[in-house]
């Protein structure tokens, strides 16, 4: 087995491009090895900021071979009425390179064709891969593409330099003006280059060694946090890592050298987040901590280079983060000066969306339905009525902080701004976490707000932007998503389901529409755009159930009983997965669809409404008697395990019921001559299709 290596020299990349390049490159290597039929043990990446890697450990030298068959045309055009080639044949067997005489009829399901067999592949791995290396390289994405020189070819950065090689043999391809060799190039300062690579067995130590580059991603992470404890520990603290920076950061280097600055003590007067966020932010540094938690006066941040005089580089940068940390100190104290009434003024001249009015506006919007969360919510968690008032306060003042000297310059502590400023002010902890919390979950990974208060003006702000957008006609579009309403949607189900709000959504999304002001101009009539924002739900509610491995057919039997109520259809549709594991599940489906499709199929034709109240007395023979006197008794039981969420219960329930709807449907003739005794049959089965339904929609279970 030969060793295959191909290295793209470019100049530096963008940290964010670094590991997705190397994604993409292994999997386009692996499957163009694939598709030429060069077997293979594996394909491996490497990316720096100025190279991407491909490494195959072990190559075939040869083309797998294979014999296949080709079919040309179809036999009665292929042969002429004495059996002799056409021109169609004959070019057939020409295009194939075959002789006439290796051609046969080949009998399909389609007829019989013209058909040769052929042996593919044989060819020298060395001769193949340039092709595929070309197409490697032609092949990586980018957001946006440059050129450079007078070339045609576009690149996320200007390449430089092209290395590929199958063992000692150079791989030979050509990008533009540039040619693959075995010179590869190292580290700007500490190993500039080139260097010659003898085979590709030696890439890896040229490379470490003489080009002083760590190629390996991880290994660079490790060694920057392995480093960084190394030097907190010997200080009595510890790093604050953040795992995202921690990436970035790996991926701007090549040499990685952790290196430990000192701030002023004074700047600890700052708020905690203010100081990661001027360290993380703008100087892709790390915060360090003490034991108790709070913020030591150091910070670790990573060298790309070994420095001759390592004070002149600590001192260059403590002096960049002092000026930072200088801005943010001034603009914490000039906040301090400011209540938040004069914030909620400016917000007035800041508009939120078009024709939806202000910032001011959401805000008072995001008040009210905070209250009314609080008020619907009282009962089930405990919020006393002197406490409604502090709700409201939270979302009235949550986008005050948007017009702070502080969020302006840093953008990122939106939010979390304005709950330092609350407590500050002593707004109480109902007013300051839930402005603190307000703009979680950020995403489907991200954690959702931790208080009530902050659950509480999530929501609002979120379903306030909903209404408002639906209500505009300014629902996504396929993927298009500008204002992130599906984020919001999957935000609020999410809070719901983890806080076990017991709310109805359709009520909720009633209340945020008619928060808005009589006069804006919509152009989705209320009743249409409530519609379509209840079916948007539903989506992203199939959606967050489907992703989670639970089947479709039991997400859309759950979501078809309705899910207005999240808490309880989350604990409807874990009952319902685990009962379509069980058994008996498709013959009780069947059984209870059988009683939903009676209902569908012949209630318009009863000659009146079916209501589901049916009377014992018309009651025939014993199959009749006995389903009705089970459904009657087991409907106190019902309501009970209903009453408590046992949903498990309730389809075990079922499960006792089915006997006696078997035993009906067997004996029972429901749509029989009597006017009367018909009726109360349907209506008796209606009584079960109601009750089933409020579990699942049977019709949408396939079995």
């Amino acid at each position: 087995m030969a060793e295959f290596i191909l290295e793209i020299g470019t100049e530096e990349m963008p940290a964010r491009f670094v590991p997705r390049l190397a994604a993409e490159l292994e999997q386009t290597v692996a499957r163009l090895l694939g598709e030429a039929m060069i077997e293979h043990e594996g394909v491996r990446t490497y990316a720096t900021p100025r190279r991407i890697t491909a490494h195959v450990a072990g190559m075939a030298d040869m083309q797998r071979q294979q014999e296949e068959t080709v079919t040309g045309p179809p036999a009665r055009i292929a042969f002429d009425g004495d059996g002799n080639l056409t021109k169609a044949g004959q070019g057939f067997a020409k295009t194939q390179g075959v002789e006439e005489g290796a051609l046969f009829r080949l009998e399909t399901d389609k007829g019989e064709y013209l058909a040769v067999r052929k042996t593919v592949g044989g060819g020298r791995s060395l001769d193949i891969l340039p092709a595929i290396c070309v197409r490697s390289v032609e092949s990586l994405s980018f957001p946006k593409k440059m050129r450079w020189g007078g070339y045609d070819f576009a690149f996320g950065r200007p390449i430089r330099w092209l290395l590929a090689l199958l063992d000692e043999a150079v791989v030979e391809f050509s990008v533009e003006n540039l040619t693959a060799g075995r010179t590869t190039r190292g580290h700007r300062v500490l190993g500039p280059g080139p260097f010659a690579v003898a085979s590709a067995d030696r890439y890896f130590s040229v490379v470490e060694k003489e080009c002083r580059v760590v190629i390996d991603p991880e290994t660079r992470k490790q060694a920057i946090v392995d480093g960084g404890n190394r030097l907190a520990a010997a200080l009595g603290g510890e790093i604050v890592w953040h795992e995202g920076l921690l990436d970035e950061v790996a991926n701007l280097v090549e040499y990685p050298r952790p290196l430990i600055g000192d701030i002023d003590p004074r700047y600890l007067e700052l708020p905690r987040e203010v100081l990661l966020t001027s360290m993380q932010s703008h100087q892709k540094s790390f915060g360090v901590q003490g034991p108790d938690g709070r913020l030591l006066p150091h910070f670790l941040t990573t060298l790309n280079i070994e420095p001759v005089d390592i004070a002149l580089v600590k001192k260059g940068w403590e002096r960049v983060l002092k000026a930072r940390l200088e801005d943010a100190r001034f603009f914490w104290e000039a906040d301090c000066k400011v209540d938040f009434q004069t914030w909620l003024g400016k917000l007035e001249n800041v508009v939120f969306l078009g024709p939806l009015g202000s910032v001011g506006d959401k805000s008072r919007r995001i008040g009210t339905l905070c209250a009314a969360l609080a008020e619907t919510l009282a009962g089930s968690k405990g919020i006393l009525p002197g406490e409604f008032e502090a709700y409201a306060q939270a979302g009235r003042l949550s986008k005050a902080d948007l017009v702070s000297d502080m969020v302006i310059e840093f953008d990122t502590l939106q939010g979390k701004m304005g709950g330092i400023y609350a407590e500050r002010a002593g707004k109480g902890d109902i007013v300051s976490r839930g402005i603190y919390e307000q703009y979680l979950p950020a995403g489907p990974d991200s954690p959702v707000p931790s208080s009530l208060s902050g659950a509480f003006v999530s929501m609002a702000d979120k379903a306030d932007t909903l209404a408002g957008c639906f209500g505009l006609g300014k629902a996504p579009t396929g993927a298009n998503d500008p204002y992130a309403l599906r984020r919001c949607a999957l935000g609020i189900i999410r809070i719901i389901m983890e806080h076990d709000l017991d709310m109805d959504l359709e009520t909720f999304l009633t209340t945020a529409q008619e928060a808005y002001a009589k006069d804006i101009p919509w152009k989705v009539a209320r009743e249409e755009s409530l519609a379509k924002l209840l079916d948007f739900f539903g989506q992203r509610l199939r959606a967050l159930f489907t992703g989670q491995g639970i089947e479709t057919r039991v997400v859309d039997a759950a979501l078809g009983a309705g899910f207005s109520d999240i808490r309880t259809l989350k604990a409807r549709l874990d009952a319902l997965d685990a009962f379509s594991r069980e058994p008996d599940f498709e013959q009780a489906v069947l059984t209870f669809k059988r009683a939903a499709n009676i209902i569908r199929k012949q209630g318009d034709e009863a000659g009146q409404e079916l209501t589901g109240g049916y009377d014992p007395d018309l009651f025939e023979g014993e199959h009749e008697t006995a389903f009705g006197t089970r459904l009657e008794e087991n409907a106190p039981r019902f309501d009970a395990l209903w009453e408590n969420g046992d949903f498990a219960g309730l389809l075990g329930l079922l499960r006792e019921l089915r006997p006696s709807v078997d035993g009906f449907f067997d004996n029972v003739m429901v749509m029989c001559d009597d006017a009367a005794v018909r009726l109360n049959r349907l209506n008796l089965l209606k009584a079960l299709v109601d009750r089933l339904g409020r579990l699942a929609d049977f019709n949408a279970l396939q079995v």
